[in-house]
């Protein structure tokens, strides 16, 4: 084997090995070996050797009881890493929990991961009935609130491919799947500086969302206030635009410049 073949194959298996990690993370309780093979479809020898090196240092954990297989504290080590490097740890949460005691509704962050969102933070409302996030988790971008602010202000170029190639799902009935509808609304977001969605993603669930801006205007991340549909009409939604918007400008102070969506990629 010559060097740039061997390249090949290592590089190969650092992306099988990652793989691995990325169907892990979708099992908090851990998940047997012919799973795993099943899910990725490699080879019950090779994800037995993948896991292996993966135990080995430290990013994957193996219970003998059990037969399962589960991140290990590397990650949550890169991933506390990752969050305070970014902004999006103990900086940006004073500012989602006061968004959160105004509105009495959920609150919640994302960033661009590229054709998804990435929740990073959210702060339930005190409601008994509310809506709940969850940091770490992908979404879509073209029928959330988030979702679409972080594309009418992305950097033109972005923005152009984001519209022109998003697979636009129809989550709901009331999901714009029309790609020229698409492209209008997404004018229209960048036009009024926010953008709803209004049980599109799920049915009886409303949001309002905000861009969190940069010098140059571009979303290092986006904001957003949910709440159920029975619970909140969309005039009333819209009245707390004011609060949504001093929490990104708020959030914009503490978030570095490197948060910005260009710059996180999954």
């Amino acid at each position: 084997m010559n060097d740039a073949t061997d390249a090949d194959a290592k590089r190969d298996m650092v992306g099988k090995a990652l793989l691995l990690l990325d169907h892990l993370s979708a099992y908090p309780s851990g998940v047997p070996l012919s799973t795993l093979s099943r899910e990725t479809g490699f080879p019950l020898s090779t994800c037995h050797r993948l896991a292996a090196a993966l135990i080995r240092d430290g990013f994957a954990t193996f219970d003998e009881d059990s037969k399962r297989y589960s991140l290990g504290l590397k990650v949550f080590s890169l991933a506390q890493y990752v969050a305070h490097r970014r902004g999006f740890a103990g900086s940006a949460l004073p500012a989602l929990e006061e968004l959160t005691g105004q509105t009495r509704e959920t609150s919640l962050m994302s960033v661009r991961s590229g054709h998804h969102q990435l929740y990073v933070h959210h702060v339930q409302g005190p409601q008994q009935v509310s809506v709940i996030g969850t940091p770490g988790a992908l979404g879509p971008l073209h029928c959330t609130s988030m979702g679409k602010v972080l594309v009418a202000f992305a950097p033109d170029a972005e923005r152009k491919s984001l519209v022109d190639d998003l697979d636009l799902v129809a989550a709901t009935p009331r999901t714009i799947s029309d790609r020229d509808a698409f492209a209008e609304m997404i004018d229209q977001v960048r036009e009024e500086g926010y953008a709803v969605a209004d049980e599109e993603h799920e049915i009886g669930i409303r949001a309002l969302g905000v861009p969190v801006l940069d010098p140059d205007g571009r979303a290092v991340a986006a904001v957003s206030v949910a709440a159920p549909s029975y619970r909140m009409e969309m005039a009333r939604m819209l009245d707390l635009l004011p609060h949504l918007k001093a929490a990104a400008e708020r959030l914009a102070i503490v978030l570095p410049v490197s948060a910005s969506p260009s710059a996180v990629r999954r």
